[in-house]
């Protein structure tokens, strides 16, 4: 579906579902995607309305995004240089030798990397060895920590890791809950922030006023969490592939 504002337009895709219900909601990624969730029963032109209704909306959110995307340097994997861990920024030092083990240590606000050859290739590939493991560590420990607290569950749903373009999260229709593992690489308390909404979707797998609702009692302030991860959204993920 092509949404028009002024001389702009994008193309939009429409996500129709029973599991939809209520209104017809809109999303715009990171990346500059927009998807548009609307429930099984509604008219084609009666998702077209409600987008160009907001299409203002839709292309101020979508042109931020492809701006700080623009903005985002791509990772060189040279010494001096940023990296993200539990939304703290790390410069990297490299340093080559034969000798020692490859390795990667953080230390006093520092990133070092150890790699027999230091090229960009190489060490690109020992840094992200070791984000997935700091992922699969961090995230199994903090998502059995979430579960506790969340009055719906009567045990530990199932949790897998998985890159997503798009998405920090998802939840499947038989309950388990997929998070990207560049999370670990986002402040704590946006970490908990995805957890919980997956979590919700346990209960509500569309974005209900029930949803909400939900969210809203188990993580007040939730808004200014989101916002802070789409904003961090391309600097977190640069270089991210």
């Amino acid at each position: 579906m092509i949404v028009r504002y002024g001389d702009q337009e994008v193309s939009c895709l429409v996500r129709q579902t029973a599991a939809v219900t209520g209104r017809i909601r809109i999303h715009v990624y990171p990346n500059g995607d927009v998807e548009i969730e609307a429930p099984a029963n509604k008219q084609s032109n009666e998702i077209r309305a409600a987008a160009q209704r907001r299409a203002r909306w839709i292309f101020q959110h979508r042109n931020a995004a492809i701006s700080a995307r623009q903005l985002a340097t791509p990772r060189e994997y040279v010494s001096g240089e940023t990296h993200f861990y539990l939304g703290r920024r790390y410069k990297l030092l490299v340093y080559e030798s034969s000798t020692k083990p490859s390795e990667v240590k953080l230390l006093r606000g520092k990133l070092e990397i150890t790699v027999p050859v230091a090229d960009r290739a190489a060490i690109k590939r020992r840094l992200n060895s070791w984000y997935s493991v700091r992922a699969a560590e961090y995230l199994n420990t903090r998502f059995s920590e979430v579960t506790e607290r969340v009055s719906w569950l009567d045990r530990r749903p199932p949790l897998k890791l998985m890159r997503m373009k798009t998405q920090w999260g998802s939840c499947s229709p038989n309950g388990v809950i997929y998070l990207n593992p560049a999370l670990v690489r986002a402040p704590r308390h946006c970490i908990e922030y995805v957890m919980v909404h997956e979590l919700c979707h346990m209960v509500e797998h569309n974005h209900s006023r029930r949803f909400f609702d939900l969210l809203d009692a188990q993580l007040p302030g939730w808004q200014t969490t989101k916002r802070e991860l789409d904003s961090l959204a391309e600097l977190i993920l640069a270089g991210n592939d």
